[in-house]
């Protein structure tokens, strides 16, 4: 899809401030509300713009344990993606899954309220996890940018 300078006006301003009233972004793009209307309705169904999803800070929660586990899998069975995905998924401490092409197969990102309770998790649910081959983890420290903005 080709974007045109308000589109990437609108998409600017959207990504950077997603409460914005529809008023307050046409404003701010530089375009008439019923411009925006179009241009956005348009932008979703093209599929630029998708559902809109809360973002929940799980420290705030009290979830101070945070460890990407990066899975290279056995694969003499031609299903073992599937099947570990799927036992992935039954995890409820497991907030994200990723599928990568190389070394990494599958990265898990896991949260626990604290080192005790993610060493449970690790031991009771995810190295029962089928097809495993290897296993390696990288605990998260701090996040410096977590941006879904693309340079428009």
């Amino acid at each position: 899809m080709q974007l045109d300078e308000a589109d990437r006006r609108i998409l600017r301003h959207h990504l950077s401030e997603p409460t914005l009233t529809r008023s307050a972004l046409a404003d701010r793009a530089g375009v008439t509300q019923a411009t925006l209307s179009r241009r956005l309705e348009r932008l979703t169904q093209a599929g630029v713009i998708g559902v809109a999803q809360a973002r929940i800070d799980w420290r705030k929660l009290g979830y101070e344990v945070e460890v990407s586990l990066r899975f290279t899998l056995d694969k003499t069975n031609p299903r073992a993606f599937d099947e570990f995905i799927a036992a992935a998924r039954e995890v409820p401490e497991v907030v994200a899954i990723e599928t990568f092409l190389g070394r990494v197969d599958v990265r898990l990102n896991v949260i626990a309220t604290d080192m005790a309770q993610y060493q449970a998790v690790y031991r009771q649910r995810i190295l029962a996890l089928p097809h495993i081959a290897e296993v390696d983890a990288l605990m998260l420290i701090a996040t410096i940018k977590d941006s879904e903005g693309l340079p428009l």
